[in-house]
């Protein structure tokens, strides 16, 4: 999508082929928009470059510790084998690439000594901007997520190469980089940049978002099942996450894309430039359930081999030690309740931002509403709040809340309610209740977790009589700052924390 230092690498190229290095972060497990970079480092090697892969395991550490460093290992090691089963899955041959831990010399005396060096002469402004899209962001960061940007600049000195290679949102990162290596006295390097593709949800595909990605060993059934979800409205080409798969991933593989469809509906169409197909869609003449049936299939072939690889038992338990289950419990001396109580932790809950589109007056009670709220689904949920006396239907309408999206559905006074709006509650009397805010900027349907809770993977249902909900309810808060808390932990979206108005110490429910 860009380039900076065009020039530069133009000059090397006259003389010799030019080293290249792509490096990850070793936290979340990678998903299927990594594809987008492998292909581009196929391409690099088809032009004779040089590629080392930097899997950067100390960096993972330093991001606000979404790794903790006894699973870095384990998840380095995941990374690896996840990394060489995409590469070969699309055809490279591992044989020209070369593959590097940042721990096997980002511990050295002499990179310790330059990460002091290059402290001396960052600000604070500088590194803060500069992680600023690619380190997690939240109210009061760890000075370790100020070192994450310095440190990604020194890795090009010391993996000798002419260029880093990223997505568009590490440009931050890349512009610091050459602003302050040559403070050091080393050279200036090349920058590329791949384009980021939209997720499922809309937004970013996000390893900690998870409806907005599909995961590298994702079961044939959740594939299909999370493609069904995806936002993908007829005729948009905005912000669709499928449409931007096809374009960054399927064509640049196969140069070509078929819609496969009923011939009572034209029949099976093959594309075999990106243009064409974004101009059908947008004239609708192209279906979403075509276009997400074509990317299933596409999409499967891709990940078949990778699923065969982890097939084996080795895979198997590297994958489950690397990303423990969260939402299992474990196992105590103390018996079977505290097992129970390990259990219950906030990432079993599906809370996701929603949008609402209507509301109306429930026909057979004076303090209900009905409102359709979007939450990123195919069709709208139809959620029944006890809200009327708290809240004015026209501040409701077309805003943004957060809802709980998981629990059992239930009639209430004969309208079945899919969901629950969070808000929060003052304490005293009289009682005042506030929808919570989800940051400007979210879509329907992103995720909303606990900070420190990304990973786990929410119950598709939540059973009444576990009372999962009501246990960790008893924990969740408003704080002083008017941001939402479970035990002193934000919850959050990728664009920051969930709050209210101006209930401070309220709760929430």
């Amino acid at each position: 999508q860009e380039v900076l230092g065009e020039d530069k690498l133009m000059a090397i190229l006259k003389e010799r082929e030019v080293k290249i290095y792509w490096g990850t972060a070793t936290t979340g497990k990678p998903h299927v928009a990594y594809f987008v970079p492998m292909s581009k480092i196929a391409d690099f090697l088809k032009a004779g470059c040089e590629v080392t892969i930097l899997f950067a395991d100390l960096h993972a550490y330093l991001d606000n510790m979404k790794a903790p460093w006894e699973l870095l290992e384990l998840r380095t090691r995941y990374y690896e084998n996840v990394i060489k089963a995409m590469l070969e899955s699309i055809g490279v041959p591992l044989e020209k690439l070369k593959f590097i831990r940042g721990t096997d010399y980002q511990l050295s005396k002499e990179y310790t000594l330059d990460v002091y060096r290059l402290s001396s002469v960052v600000t604070q402004h500088d590194a803060k901007k500069a992680g600023a899209e690619v380190v997690k962001q939240v109210e009061h960061p760890l000075l370790s997520g100020l070192l994450y940007p310095g440190l990604q600049a020194l890795d090009e000195e010391y993996l000798k190469v002419d260029a880093q290679f990223g997505g568009v949102d590490q440009r931050k990162i890349f512009t610091f980089a050459e602003k302050y290596l040559p403070s050091l006295g080393y050279a200036k390097r090349i920058h590329l940049m791949n384009p980021m593709v939209p997720g499922l949800t809309g937004s970013k595909m996000s390893s900690s978002e998870e409806d907005s990605k599909i995961d590298l060993l994702d079961r044939k059934e959740d594939v299909k099942k999370k493609l069904k979800k995806a936002f993908c409205e007829p005729g948009n080409v905005e912000n669709n996450g499928v449409l931007s798969f096809i374009k960054h991933v399927l064509f640049p593989l196969k140069s070509e894309f078929v819609i496969l469809r009923e011939e009572k509906w034209g029949g099976n169409k093959t594309y075999t430039a990106y243009e064409a197909l974004e101009k059908d869609f947008a004239e609708q003449v192209v279906h979403p359930g075509d276009l997400k049936n074509s990317v299933e299939v596409a999409l499967n072939k891709l990940l078949d081999p990778i699923r065969e690889k982890f097939n084996s038992p080795e895979l198997k338990k590297l994958t489950n030690a690397a990303y423990p289950n969260p939402s299992k419990a474990k196992p105590t001396e103390k018996g079977t309740k505290n097992s129970e109580m390990e259990n219950v932790v906030p990432s079993r809950l599906d809370i996701r931002v929603g949008k609402v589109i209507s509301v109306e007056k429930h026909p057979d009670a004076d303090s209900l509403y009905v409102e359709k709220i979007d939450v990123g689904e195919p069709e709208p949920r139809t959620v029944v709040s006890g809200l009327v006396q708290f809240v004015p239907r026209e501040q409701l309408q077309d805003r943004l809340v957060v809802l709980l999206c998981n629990l059992k559905p239930q009639k209430m006074r004969g309208v079945e309610s899919q969901g629950m709006v969070l808000c929060a509650s003052s304490v005293g009397e009289p009682r005042q209740v506030e929808p919570l805010d989800p940051p400007a900027g979210c879509c329907a349907g992103e995720r909303v977790y606990v900070e420190g809770y990304e990973d786990g993977e929410p119950d598709d249902e939540l059973k009444p009589k576990k009372k999962v909900f009501e246990k960790l309810q008893a924990d969740f808060c408003v704080s002083e700052d008017c941001v939402a808390q479970w035990k002193q932990r934000n919850f959050l979206t990728k664009l920051g924390s969930i709050s209210c108005k101006s209930l401070k110490g309220g709760s929430i429910s």
